[in-house]
């Protein structure tokens, strides 16, 4: 199982950005996927989850309106488009792959799994 998070860097107040998880190993359309975040000196916490068909989403609430995440099942790749940041977005950011059904999933809580795959996290730098 292979995970690898692009498109972080540095983005002004109010700017824009798109993360990528590019994945391979596994029947990426199989999984429920996840995007989670740490900032510095903070625990890790939910983001964004979407269900294996990409139908079903959910947000935390700090987010919600301002990111989107999708998936690309033909490209077994998943994304987060980040829009309006604010300084409390700087973090590192973390795709992970969650084997089992949406209702089954702790990623529809927004909570973390134990069983999941994690990639290696890309740095998003909000500068106010």
């Amino acid at each position: 199982v292979q995970l690898v998070e692009s498109g972080g860097g540095l983005v002004q107040g109010g700017g824009s950005l798109r993360l990528s998880c590019a994945t391979s190993g596994f029947t990426f359309r199989n999984y429920v996927m996840g995007w989670f975040r740490q900032a510095p000196g903070k625990e890790r916490e939910f983001v964004a989850a979407i269900s294996d068909s990409g139908h079903i989403v959910r947000y935390a609430d700090s987010v919600k309106g301002r990111f989107t995440i999708s998936r690309d099942n033909t490209k077994n790749t998943l994304y987060l488009q980040m829009t309006s940041l604010k300084s409390e977005d700087t973090a590192v950011y973390y795709c992970a792959a969650d084997y089992s059904s949406w209702v089954r999933s702790p990623f529809s809580s927004g909570s973390y799994s134990p069983r999941a795959d994690w990639g290696q996290g890309t740095l998003v730098t909000v500068s106010s």
